[in-house]
């Protein structure tokens, strides 16, 4: 096994007022050579919008684009007609394949709080998409819940990738193995509250681990905690 900690307190940082940026990898005004992506994971953001404040339209082409709702109100509006407004604990995605544009704004009183995460696409230039589910943070205590899969279903989101995304809510002194292919896979575990140890190492709140060369990862709650999983290829 290999793995490499991203401390949440060495992010690249961007603060314009209404956006409030954390930048695990490079992006925007933030470069470092040593952080560009992970896999095929290539951004991971964690970001806080002031009300009122958001992203105008804007493009994207060939990305997987997930935002995982940690806190307030957000709208999506784009080019193939989806006006939708999602709030804490949605997922969406969109595959942006040949292009579109979009927009996004915290609509609601508070601040928003999400999670940006890009994710290189399996197949170039398909019809663009967009999808959203709720995950009620109730409904999953003690359970990894799948939030997004290569495999198309009900109960998750779909990516044009061999990727999937769950996420964790547990109580203290629980131990989660999350197995997977090692042929070409790396899992990325970030923590969103609380403390947890994985493979030994202390992972605090906003700190995150990539790992790889290996097919189970032991997961282990020092309080009650919630976590991340990204699973995806290492390279194409």
């Amino acid at each position: 096994m290999r793995y490499k900690l991203f401390k949440g307190n060495e992010r690249g940082t961007k603060d314009i007022g209404w956006l409030q940026s954390n930048f695990t990898f490079s992006f925007s005004t933030y470069y470092n050579p040593e952080r560009n992506g992970f896999g095929l994971l290539k951004v991971f953001n964690d970001d806080y919008i002031k009300k009122e404040g958001g992203f105008g339209l804007h493009p994207h082409m060939n990305m997987e684009i997930i935002s995982i709702l940690l806190a307030g109100s957000m709208n999506h509006k784009d080019t193939m007609g989806y006006s939708d407004v999602v709030h804490k604990d949605w997922v969406q995605i969109m595959s942006a394949g040949t292009g579109l544009k979009h927009e996004e704004y915290n609509v609601g009183e508070d601040d928003v709080n999400f999670l940006q995460i890009w994710i290189e696409p399996k197949m170039q230039n398909i019809s663009p998409r967009y999808q959203r589910r709720s995950f009620p943070k109730e409904q999953r205590k003690n359970r990894l819940q799948t939030a997004v899969s290569n495999e198309e279903g009900q109960e998750h989101c779909w990516i044009n990738q061999n990727a999937k995304i769950s996420l964790g809510y547990y109580d203290e002194g629980k131990e989660i193995i999350y197995s997977f292919n090692r042929t070409n896979k790396c899992v990325f575990v970030f923590v969103i509250e609380g403390n947890i140890n994985v493979e030994n190492e202390v992972i605090d709140k906003r700190d995150a681990i990539g790992l790889w060369e290996t097919a189970s990862v032991a997961i282990t709650t020092n309080q009650e905690s919630e976590f991340v999983i990204i699973e995806g290829p290492i390279n194409h």
